[in-house]
C-alpha cells in the first residue's frame, strides 16, 4: 500500500483560501466530525460516498453571523499574545477582531467582555455568544452552534474549532448581539 502525504502547508493553505472564498459568498460553514472505514473499498470497486455537511446553524441575527463567519476565517492562523490579527490572535482578539467586523463594539479583553451584553444559560446558547472559561475569566470562546465553539487558545496551537465540552473551567456565556 502507497500512500501519498500532503505537506501540512499546503493543506492550510488551500483550506484557508477554500474558508475565505466561502465566507466571502455569505455560506456558513460547520464543522464535521471525520470518520474513516478502516475496511475502505477494494482495489477498482468504486469509492463509499463522503458524508455531507448537515445544514449550517444559523446565527440569530446579521452582526452574530458576520462575527462567526469572521471569526471561523481565521482558522489556522497562529496565537499571538495580544494579536488582534490579521496574522494571529489571542482568545480575546480573535472575539473583539470578529465583532469589530461586524460593527459590533466589545471590549478587548476576556475578562472585560465577560461583563458585556447579557448572561446566557449553557443550555440556551447561539452562534456568536461569546463563552468564558475559568475564574476568574482567563479565556474565550465564541460559539459556532452544534456543541462547538472557535477559539484561540495558546502558543502553539492554532485558531481551531473545538467542542464545548473538550474545555475545563467553564464559567458563564454572554450575547453581546
Amino acid at each position: 500500500m502507497t500512500t501519498t502525504r500532503t505537506s501540512t502547508i499546503s493543506r492550510r493553505s488551500f483550506r484557508g483560501a477554500a474558508l475565505a472564498l466561502f465566507t466571502g459568498a455569505g455560506i456558513a460553514l460547520t464543522p464535521l466530525t471525520a470518520t474513516a472505514d478502516a475496511g475502505g473499498p477494494a482495489a477498482g470497486a468504486a469509492a463509499a460516498p463522503v458524508a455531507v455537511a448537515a445544514a449550517p446553524v444559523a446565527a440569530p441575527n446579521h452582526a452574530a453571523q458576520v462575527a462567526v463567519d469572521t471569526a471561523l476565517a481565521q482558522q489556522g492562523k497562529p496565537y499571538v499574545w495580544g494579536g488582534t490579527g490579521p496574522g494571529g490572535y489571542d482568545c480575546s482578539g480573535l472575539t473583539f477582531s470578529a465583532y469589530q467586523a461586524a460593527g459590533v463594539s466589545i471590549p478587548r479583553t476576556s475578562r472585560a467582555q465577560s461583563t458585556a451584553g447579557v448572561h446566557v444559560d449553557r443550555a440556551n446558547l447561539q452562534p456568536g455568544d461569546l463563552i468564558f472559561f475559568y475564574d476568574p475569566v482567563g479565556h474565550v470562546g465564541m460559539y459556532i452552534g452544534n456543541g462547538q465553539m472557535v477559539h484561540s487558545s495558546t502558543y502553539g496551537k492554532p485558531v481551531a474549532v473545538v467542542p464545548v465540552d473538550s474545555m475545563y473551567g467553564y464559567n458563564t456565556a454572554r450575547r453581546v448581539v
